[in-house]
């Protein structure tokens, strides 16, 4: 390795190299890539179907699910129905908006296995409100 007076400019290439190989680096810089919602807080989907997740170890339960394709982008993620009874107001084809769960570095939160996303609203409707009785459904 050159480390002598006139390495200088070897030694910088090589700082730069291995730096865009640093994951904090790619994030930080091209983070659009990793992200399904391109840098934004939320975004809206259509549901495509429901389905149950199973956490990860020491937890069983399963939890709520539904399979959303972004309108954005066209891309497909996993978001989770908060709490008791939020899955009986979401049906196929319905327009949902999803936000991160808020794991560090935005990765799943707890012992949900590759979740990373939330349903907030259905047809424009809060999903606490349908929940707990205060707002009714609007049919499309």
């Amino acid at each position: 390795m050159a480390s002598g007076e006139f390495a200088a400019r070897q030694l910088e290439k090589k700082r730069k190299k291995w730096k865009r190989k640093h994951r904090k680096y790619k994030k930080k810089r091209f983070g659009r890539k990793y992200n399904l919602l391109e840098g934004s807080p939320q975004g809206r989907g259509i549901v495509i179907e429901k389905r149950g997740v199973t956490q990860k170890q020491p937890h069983s339960g399963i939890m709520k699910c539904v399979r959303v394709q972004l309108i954005k982008n066209g891309k497909q993620l996993t978001a989770f129905a908060p709490r008791d009874g939020a899955i009986k107001f979401i049906d196929e084809h319905d327009e949902v908006i999803v936000e991160g769960v808020g794991g560090a570095q935005g990765g799943p939160y707890g012992s949900q296995w590759g979740v990373k996303y939330r349903v907030t609203h259905v047809n424009n409707q809060a999903l606490e409100m349908l929940r707990t009785g205060k707002k009714e459904k609007i049919k499309r």
